[in-house]
């Protein structure tokens, strides 16, 4: 659920510190006002891209066009399972394989002396 908050330009110039960190959080968004009427929003630069690929997802025919066949599938059970996927990869018979989400983290080794 997005916590919108909204609340004058004037008072935003104060603490526009402040309400940069609280747009960090997830769904996080200021509604700058001037005169009593919205004139800015202020969200986190990663809330802004997502929200960018979505509109251009939205806006491709053809993305679109792929998205609703694989929902027709999917409702038809046209689909596989991941076990199906990887035996059919030959995965299965790699008990060391791992699939991992890192997400922003970055990762180093350290060299032994």
């Amino acid at each position: 659920m997005t916590t919108k908050n909204t609340i004058p330009i004037s008072e935003a110039r104060k603490n526009i510190f402040k309400i940069a960190e609280e747009v960090q959080k997830p769904n996080k968004i200021y509604t700058l006002t001037e005169k009593g009427r919205p004139k800015v929003v202020l969200m986190s630069a990663e809330e802004y891209d997502s929200l960018m690929e979505n509109l251009e997802i939205l806006s491709d025919p053809k993305i679109m066009a792929n998205i609703k066949k694989a929902e027709k599938e999917f409702k038809r059970g046209e689909y596989q399972s991941w076990d199906e996927v990887k035996k059919e990869l030959g995965l299965l018979r790699k008990s060391s394989l791992v699939l991992a989400d890192k997400g922003k983290k970055r990762y180093s080794a350290k060299r032994k002396k």
